[in-house]
């Protein structure tokens, strides 16, 4: 009896508030996270990159800061990527991308991971406002690591997608700025380019969406806008950056695997409407038979023959941009 009071008691406050169903996606997501990061390690250089970890870009403690690595004896400005953890606005860390970052610093690029404040313990917009602070404070203290302010990359990979997409339109498009109420801390001449790894780019369809992904990314999202029904508040609509995008969006590098759904409902889409707007559009994607079959952020599975190729294909994007 006690027992199933208790069952009815979660899910009466699962109705009303996602905090219950947010913090156990989180679970999962940071056991996956976890376990990618292991089987990315071998894969990291042993020497040859040196690290500056957690520097606060803000006053949010932790929340506030990130690590940047730079080659070894770099003593000049570099073409800097600054990557954007995934984790469904609700979970992730800067230390889950460090070991492919760090990677791309042995290439010759500085590299930067950030973090944030995840939701449901913030909502809309903060970790958006961060991230553009954080931008910012690495234009401000490029002499410092290495960074080239000129010659700014932003990745991301799942919602650091979106928020990558988010603020390279908001850097490209002053009257998405705008309506957004964010002003932009980089310039469009400094955002040279971007890489988008599975990402989101039209959030509209997911109230509808089947199954429990469906049901995962409704969550998320609730948790993430403070709302329900956040399909119509305005961060709903402003994260769609989809329709948003114009022909000065950046330079970008897009991909996605066969078996994430994502791919063809988000970065196809994207990737089509972005070259037919005559962006510089370097899409990576597989045929549906692609085998092994290729999940969400596959990329950091290096253990895939596919995974690897995508890698070098990154650095490839990175070799072109900063030639120019």
């Amino acid at each position: 009896m006690a027992l199933g009071l208790a069952v009815v008691t979660v899910l009466v406050v699962a109705f009303f508030n996602p905090w219950p169903s947010a913090l156990l996606i989180r679970s999962l997501f940071e056991r996956g996270a976890a376990d990618t990061v292991a089987e990315m390690e071998p894969y990291v250089p042993k020497s040859g990159v040196d690290a500056h970890r957690d520097i606060a870009y803000g006053d949010a403690g932790s929340d506030t800061s990130l690590d940047v690595f730079t080659p070894t004896g770099a003593s000049t400005p570099l073409t800097t990527v600054v990557w954007i953890h995934g984790g469904a606005w609700i979970s992730g860390d800067k230390s889950n991308v460090d070991p492919y970052i760090q990677i791309l610093a042995s290439h010759g690029y500085t590299t930067v991971s950030l973090n944030y404040t995840i939701s449901p313990e913030t909502t809309y917009p903060t970790a958006l406002n961060q991230l553009n602070d954080a931008l910012g404070f690495l234009v401000e203290h490029a002499a410092e690591y290495n960074i080239d302010p000129n010659s700014i990359v932003i990745a991301g990979d799942s919602a650091g997608s979106q928020y990558t997409a988010q603020l390279a339109t908001i850097v490209t498009n002053p009257a998405y700025a705008e309506r957004v109420g964010v002003t932009p801390t980089l310039t469009a001449k400094q955002l040279k380019a971007v890489i988008l790894n599975c990402g989101i780019y039209d959030v509209r369809g997911i109230p509808d969406a089947p199954g429990i992904g469906g049901w995962g990314f409704r969550i998320a999202l609730w948790s993430y806008l403070g709302e329900k029904d956040w399909s119509k508040t305005p961060g709903g609509r402003d994260m769609s950056t989809i329709e948003d995008v114009t022909a000065d969006f950046p330079t970008t590098w897009i991909s996605g695997g066969n078996a994430d759904p994502l791919t063809d409902s988000q970065s196809k889409p994207l990737a089509k409407k972005l070259e037919g707007l005559g962006v510089d559009v370097t899409s990576v994607f597989y045929p549906a038979d692609e085998s092994p079959a290729l999940p969400h952020e596959y990329q950091f599975h290096l253990d895939f023959a596919k995974a690897r190729s995508a890698l070098q294909s990154t650095i490839a994007f990175l070799d072109r941009v900063k030639a120019h």
